[in-house]
C-alpha cells in the first residue's frame, strides 16, 4: 500500500503532495521518499510565504531555485477515462515529454519527478491521486524525454462518489543534487511544477445482466427479457442500480457477429430492465448501454435463446 501525503493549501502553489511513493523508492539511498521530500518542499513554501518558484525567487537564500524544466505532451491512460469498480486497484498509464536545461539530468539518483491528477482547485484539491512508481525516461535528444509513470486508484480508499468528474493533470521535477533537504541548501535544490497538463475523467464501473425466457421457445411466441442497470457507488463501496436511462435491447442471429437493435426502453427506479420481443430465429439476447460522463457505456453477456 502506498504512503499518502495531503498538500496544505498554499496559495498558487500545485498539490506537490502527488509524489507520495513507497519509502523503498527513497532518492540517493537518503531517508527521503518523494512524498517526504514533497512535503518539505510545502512546508518550505508555507513558511517562507513563496507558492511558487520563479526566476524572482532563485536569489534569496534558502529558497530553491526555478529547475529549467517543462513538461508537455501529457496523455492520461491514453486519452480514455478511467474507470474504477468498488474494491479493484487500478493501474493506469500516463506519459509525457520533458524538455530541460543541459546542466540539468534527468536520470540522476536523487532526481524525482511524476505527473499526477487533481480535481477541484489547485490551491486546494478535493482529491489527488498519483502513481506507485517514479517516472521512466527515455532521452530522444541531449534535452528532451519521452517519460511514462502511471496513476493508481484504489477505489474504496480514495474515492467518493464526487469524483466521478473531470481531473486535471499537473507536474512536479525535483533536483536534489546532492543536498539534504532538511539542513542542507534549499538554493542548490531545483523544482519545476507546472500545471493544467492535461484533462482525463473519472468513471464510476458500470455492470449489466440480461436474461431472456421461456427456452427454448416456440417461433412466433413471446420473450420476455429482463435484466438490470447497475454501478459502483463509491461512497458505500457497493453496486447500485442505475435509475433512468437508455438502454437498448439488441439481437444477433445465430451464425453472425454482429447485433442489431431490437427497441430501446429505460432502467427502472431500481436500474431494473424489462421487455417483451417476439421470437423468430435461434440467436442471442443483451443489453446494450451506451454509457454517460460519469458512467462508461456497457454490454451485457449475450444470453443464447433456442427457437423451435
Amino acid at each position: 500500500m502506498r504512503t499518502r501525503v495531503f498538500g496544505a493549501s498554499l496559495a498558487g502553489a500545485l498539490a506537490l503532495s502527488a509524489l507520495a511513493v513507497p519509502a523503498a523508492l527513497a532518492a540517493g539511498g537518503t531517508s527521503y521518499s518523494p512524498a517526504g521530500l514533497a512535503k518539505l518542499v510545502q512546508e518550505h513554501q508555507a513558511t517562507t510565504g513563496r507558492s511558487a518558484y520563479t526566476a524572482s525567487t532563485a536569489d534569496d537564500a534558502g529558497d530553491p531555485y526555478p529547475l529549467d524544466l517543462t513538461f508537455s505532451a501529457v496523455t492520461v491512460n491514453k486519452g480514455k477515462p478511467l474507470v474504477a469498480g468498488t474494491t479493484t486497484h487500478g493501474t493506469f498509464p500516463v506519459t509525457y515529454k520533458v524538455t530541460h536545461g543541459a546542466d540539468v539530468d534527468i536520470h540522476a539518483d536523487d532526481f524525482l519527478m511524476d505527473v499526477a491528477i487533481y480535481r477541484g482547485s489547485v490551491d486546494d484539491p478535493a482529491n489527488e491521486l498519483f502513481g506507485l512508481d517514479l517516472a521512466t525516461c527515455t532521452d530522444t535528444s541531449a534535452t528532451t524525454a519521452d517519460c511514462k509513470s502511471t496513476i493508481d486508484v484504489y477505489a474504496d480508499e480514495e474515492l467518493s462518489n464526487a469524483d466521478a468528474t473531470t481531473w486535471k493533470a499537473f507536474g512536479i521535477a525535483v533536483a536534489l543534487n546532492g543536498q539534504d533537504p532538511t539542513g542542507d541548501d534549499w538554493s542548490k535544490i531545483g523544482v519545476a511544477q507546472q500545471d493544467k497538463l492535461a484533462t482525463t475523467r473519472l468513471q464510476r464501473l458500470s455492470k449489466l445482466t440480461v436474461n431472456a425466457a421461456p427456452e427454448p421457445v416456440k417461433k412466433g411466441k413471446t420473450l420476455t427479457v429482463t435484466g438490470k442497470l447497475s454501478r459502483a457507488n463509491w461512497d458505500d463501496g457497493k453496486y447500485h442500480g442505475y435509475a433512468g436511462q437508455s438502454v437498448r435491447l439488441q439481437f444477433r442471429k445465430k451464425g453472425s457477429t454482429t447485433y442489431t437493435n431490437v427497441k430501446g426502453i429505460k432502467s427502472s427506479s431500481t436500474g431494473t430492465l424489462k421487455t417483451t420481443t417476439k421470437a423468430t430465429v435461434d440467436g442471442y439476447y443483451r443489453f446494450s448501454f451506451v454509457g454517460t460522463s460519469t458512467t462508461p457505456a456497457v454490454n451485457a453477456t449475450g444470453d443464447y435463446v433456442d427457437v423451435k
